[in-house]
């Protein structure tokens, strides 16, 4: 067997109610089927991710993500727990184990009995604590929620803890935004997590901006935000390593950080996506089908179209630059037979020019200007 770097995605499609910004696959008032999906999904787990164990050894990752996990029934998130624990036999401490939780749908017991099934770390999407705000973006949970939350995490013994906040949102303002982080910080959590808002086709926003309904703050006030958010939180100890994401040292999502560092994963539950062996596969997204396709012992996902060449470098090139590491010069001499000099070397120019790169030798990366601008950067590293 071959002890391999690798992760494991879970995805939830279950939601109380869709927030209005989601384009992910996930669905408000599919309850009837959550039973019969977490069977599906442990009879997958038992399959898929038995085969995976045995070539590779145990993963260093699993993330359970959605949709909101924590809307599951305190036993139906039991009965997948036990099945996770079951075939990939998570070591205490040696593995990241993440659930993504709404504040507004948990309490001290579902927290305290996903520590005691091998949950190590959770991710709170709290997006703001102010409850207008809240609203406005069709969220079931209010800033003291989310705040009891947390408190009632590290009651239940988890140390990892990480917030999500969003900004741009409609309607906000930098006092509100400086309020949320300023709570935010007062939590003290290992990890925050901060997005700028975008419009997803398809969304509630989305529909909403069509029709001239919606009331986005000036493009002033966002770089505003942004900047108030990048200054702050390197200030207070958590340093950014990725462009949305700060984490108190020795608290980065490693998770995460595998996606944008081409390490392999296997997705598993309706809609979710694998990427092994330099193939990416596609999980069938609507819940019925999902589980239709586990119960006739049918494989679920198949294969995306192959990546060419040109389009995997851009990939490669795009989450490394992600991340405050860059792109390694090693790793990409490794994965393609050829240096990344000979590829983007006039790109790397150009961007060190404008002052949104630097050249550190074995790796390039973004500076905090490239990343405040990071769509500008990688437009440089499109091979046409």
């Amino acid at each position: 067997m071959e002890q391999k770097q690798w992760g494991v995605y879970v995805h939830i499609p279950f939601c109380r109610q869709k927030c209005f910004y989601c384009d992910f696959p996930s669905f408000a008032g599919r309850e009837r089927y959550m039973e019969e999906y977490v069977r599906a999904l442990c009879q997958e787990i038992a399959v898929r991710g038995s085969s995976y164990v045995q070539r590779w050894g145990k993963p260093e990752t699993i993330y359970i993500g959605g949709g909101t996990p924590s809307a599951l029934p305190a036993a139906l998130m039991q009965k997948l727990l036990l099945a996770i624990g079951a075939v990939f036999r998570l070591a205490e401490g040696k593995a990241e184990f993440t659930v993504e939780c709404n504040p507004g749908t948990v309490d001290a017991a579902y927290l305290s009995m996903m520590r005691t099934h091998g949950v190590n770390r959770l991710s709170f999407g709290v997006q703001s604590f102010d409850d207008g705000l809240l609203r406005g973006i069709g969220r079931i949970h209010d800033g003291q929620q989310a705040v009891q939350a947390v408190a009632m995490a590290k009651a239940a013994g988890f140390a990892n803890i990480s917030i999500d906040l969003m900004y741009g949102l409609p309607g906000q303002t930098l006092a509100q935004l400086k309020a949320s982080v300023e709570q935010a910080l007062a939590l003290a959590p290992a990890h925050i997590s901060i997005y700028g808002l975008q419009l997803e086709e398809g969304t509630a926003f989305a529909r909403m901006q069509e029709m001239g309904k919606l009331a986005l703050p000036a493009d002033e006030a966002v770089e505003a935000m942004y900047d108030y958010m990048t200054e702050t939180l390197p200030a207070n100890g958590y340093a950014r390593y990725e462009i949305s994401n700060f984490a108190r040292d020795g608290f980065v999502s490693k998770h995460n950080l595998s996606y944008w560092q081409d390490v392999p994963y296997l997705g598993l539950g309706a809609a979710a996506h694998s990427y092994l062996e330099g193939q990416r596969w596609e999980t069938v997204g609507k819940i019925p089908d999902y589980i239709a396709l586990i119960q006739a012992g049918k494989q679920p996902c198949k294969p995306e179209e192959p990546a060419t060449r040109a389009i995997a470098m851009e990939e490669f090139a795009f989450l490394a630059l992600r991340t405050t590491a860059g792109i390694s010069r090693q790793k990409f001499q490794q994965k393609f037979g050829c240096s990344l000099d000979s590829v983007y070397q006039e790109a790397i120019e150009r961007l060190k020019v404008k002052g949104f790169l630097i050249d550190a030798g074995d790796a390039v990366h973004l500076t905090a200007l490239g990343m405040k601008y990071g769509n500008w950067a990688f437009e440089e590293f499109l091979l046409f």
